[in-house]
């Protein structure tokens, strides 16, 4: 190899590291963009992040990630470390990662059209035997706004792994050519990482328990035997990535003392969670209904009331029932603790509070409280919210959009001759197909937007503050690239398409806004499907 090629190939590899601690970069602001209340959470971690870049950049000599980088960090170090973000700060940011995003494009992206935001992840990468079953998924994966690579031997999984730490790793367990040798390989691998990459190992031929114990002690989170399809891979590999992080806790604290109060709210912060603090119990009620709190920290002894009252009006609302209410006091009779959680609390924390005890205790409780909400409001199948909170949600967005005078538009989707997938292919791929389309809109709408499984293939969007030809356009670029998507069933593949019917909100009822997308969605179906139609104000 000649010098020249020698000092290219070094070039390009050096890009790549400047591209990949860019898309770190990115990836942190998704982070505090998706929750404005993050900011002081993930300060430090943008900061850092930016600073590497920069780093990287000037060592390489990539001139427009160094501007780009100096700008974010000169944003960040006037704006003080414990103060939430405010609108203008985070316009000045927004403009600047958009600025990284545009440097950041891969040379094949620089003509797309699309937002780049869907390339932003980690990547995932795959290690199989099978080169056509790799590439069938790296395409499946980009669909579903994957970045994905592939290898043929354990070296160059290691050099990239060194370069850059993936989401997830898709693993053969017998990779290399001989018996296990995927799984030494990963061994290998997690032992110069801080932290376990998440695995997924397949095998065609071994499923012995000695096998998948090897596995399992090695990071493997899922282990499937024989062989699945790219369909049941994807959904996995979804369950492992950042995309997936979970949101911070909704913290309402009510307490009389302001240092006691005070306190709190920077335990809680640092922990990366979201408090609201007030020391007047008559504000309880309008704070339930601006925070909408996920866990409830209660003073016991308070000037006019105790805190057993206040949980005791809080349990008397039905949708306040499975809230968790954590009582704080001096008090250490067991036989009080016990009373006072017999009127409404679920815990009992004694003070002076050991910040690492209510962390824990936090924790605990948000996420089995989350669970038994998603049990209630959320379809099994899909992940979706269900019909009853669906509509919950509209009544509640269309209130919001009255207060704040704000464009509000609703969508209906229903998928085409769903009746015939499965008569052709079965219930099991028809299910799949629906968790498909939940999953692609998931991933292409916004955090704010709202999905809903409205029965059997029937699927409802909220789209808060979007005007209705933003809407058309944004569902109907979803609808073109989910008829693209190649459906697995076996060693056949097959797409679907969707009809879509969007209703703007007109200072209407929320059934008459759902009337009307459902009319817009029957138009669809008589012009020859797979198509969006807006309806009439």
């Amino acid at each position: 190899m000649s010098d020249a090629s020698q000092k290219e190939k070094l070039r390009q590899h050096f890009a790549r590291r400047v591209t990949t601690q860019a898309r770190v970069v990115l990836d942190t602001w998704q982070k505090i963009h998706t929750n404005k209340g993050s900011f002081t959470a993930h300060r430090e971690e943008l900061r850092s992040a930016t600073d590497k870049l920069v780093r990287y950049a000037q060592r390489f000599e990539m001139a427009g990630h160094v501007k780009t980088g100096k700008t974010i960090l000169g944003i960040i170090r006037v704006w003080p470390a414990d103060t939430p973000l405010d609108d203008t700060t985070e316009r000045k940011l927004q403009d600047a990662i958009d600025a990284l995003a545009r440097s950041t494009l891969r040379r094949t992206d620089q003509s797309c059209t699309e937002a780049p935001h869907q390339f932003r992840r980690t990547p995932v990468y795959i290690a199989l035997a099978s080169a056509d079953m790799a590439n069938r998924l790296i395409r499946q994966l980009e669909f579903f706004g994957f970045r994905a690579s592939a290898f043929d031997s354990a070296g160059e999984l290691t050099e990239a792994c060194a370069l850059h730490k993936p989401e997830t790793i898709l693993m053969d367990v017998n990779f290399g050519g001989s018996p296990n040798a995927g799984i030494a390989t990963i061994e290998n691998l997690q032992a110069r990482h801080d932290t376990p990459i998440p695995i997924i190992f397949m095998s065609d031929e071994d499923g012995t328990i000695q096998t998948r114990l090897r596995a399992s002690r090695c990071g493997g989170e899922e282990f499937f035997y024989p062989a699945v399809d790219p369909g049941q891979l994807i959904e996995k590999i979804e369950t492992y990535t950042h995309s997936n992080s979970v949101e911070p806790y909704r913290v309402l604290v009510l307490d009389d003392s302001r240092a006691q109060a005070k306190f709190m709210e920077t335990v809680l912060k640092r922990a990366g969670m979201t408090a609201h603090i007030i020391t007047d119990p008559m504000e309880i009620i309008d704070a339930l209904d601006m925070f909408s709190p996920e866990i409830i920290i209660l003073d016991m002894y308070m000037p006019g009331c105790t805190g057993m009252e206040i949980a005791r009006v809080i349990r008397q609302q039905d949708r306040l029932h499975s809230v968790p209410i954590i009582y704080l006091s001096a008090e250490d009779d067991v036989t009080k603790q016990l009373h006072a959680m017999s009127l409404g609390g679920d815990d009992f924390l004694t003070k002076p509070i050991d910040p690492k005890h209510l962390i824990a205790t936090l924790h605990n409780r948000g996420r089995r409280a989350r669970s038994l909400l998603a049990l209630m409001i959320r379809d099994s199948l899909t992940g979706l919210y269900n019909h009853t909170h669906t509509l919950h949600l509209l009544d509640q967005e269309i209130g919001r959009a009255r207060q704040k005078n704000q464009p509000l538009c609703f969508a209906m989707i229903d998928i085409d001759y769903f009746k015939r997938v499965n008569d052709t292919f079965g219930h099991p791929i028809g299910d799949r197909v629906l968790r498909s389309l939940s999953m692609f809109l998931k991933q292409r709408l916004r955090k704010t937007d709202h999905i809903g499984r409205y029965g059997g293939e029937e699927f409802a969007i909220i789209l808060p503050n979007t005007r209705p030809g933003d809407a058309r356009d944004v569902l109907n670029e979803i609808r073109e690239r989910f008829s693209e998507l190649q459906q697995p069933a076996g060693d056949r593949e097959f797409n679907v398409t969707f009809s879509c019917g969007i209703a703007a909100w007109n200072n209407g009822s929320s059934q008459n806004l759902c009337e009307r997308a459902d009319r817009a969605l029957y138009t669809s179906k008589e012009h020859n499907r797979n198509c969006v139609t807006l309806a009439d104000n």
